[in-house]
């Protein structure tokens, strides 16, 4: 895919886009990018159609921060990043609980149409949110990817590796923090600003 893969930061006006993307199911199971910015409770009380509308209003304010793959005009992915404060969940989990300030940017989950994965456009998703952050003044970014099992034979489908793989994190030059709190992996990577 390579060459025809564009990858650009979400707009106020990509509602339509994200809509195509999604699907009806909402990406995942009416999540519609909501699961770590809301509380696990509230989440799943909201699932599908209130998700919806929460995702819109902040994708069309202006609010939601992401950036987004294309292959030609289709959009095929979706990677969201923003500040840490923003992603609520994130302070729930024991195990994601970790030193960070107001220049701490989180990357939360990967979305990518089933047809395009395991070609490369979750790395390509992660290098464009890395650029967005430091964009906005983000001096250090952390993710949270999915270590696969043996169950699944090394692999992961889809669905179970939403948070990335410690193998994109790698490749985009993050390192895994040694005092993670809990058996999860959390990925971190310092930034300096952008020259020129």
């Amino acid at each position: 895919m390579g060459a025809r893969l564009r990858v650009r930061p979400l707009r106020a006006s990509d509602w339509k886009t994200i809509e195509a993307l999604f699907g009806e199911r909402g990406a995942c199971g009416g999540c519609w990018c909501m699961a770590w910015r809301r509380p696990s409770r509230e989440w799943e009380e909201h699932k599908g159609a209130s998700n919806k509308r929460a995702f819109r209003r902040l994708v069309t304010s202006g609010e939601a921060t992401g950036v987004l793959a294309f292959a030609g005009d289709e959009p095929v992915g979706w990677c969201s990043v923003g500040p840490r404060a923003v992603y609520r969940s994130l302070e729930t989990k024991r195990s994601l609980k970790v030193d960070w300030d107001e220049h701490t940017w989180s990357i939360t989950c990967f979305f990518i149409r089933k047809e395009h994965r395991g070609q490369g456009v979750g790395t390509r998703l992660l290098a464009g949110a890395v650029d967005l952050a430091r964009a906005h003044g983000a001096k250090r970014v952390q993710g949270y990817p999915v270590v696969p099992t043996k169950g699944f034979g090394g692999k992961l489908p889809g669905a179970f590796a939403w948070t990335g793989l410690p193998s994109m994190f790698e490749r985009c030059r993050f390192e895994p923090l040694a005092d993670a709190p809990g058996k999860r992996p959390i990925f971190e990577r310092r930034l300096r600003p952008k020259r020129g």
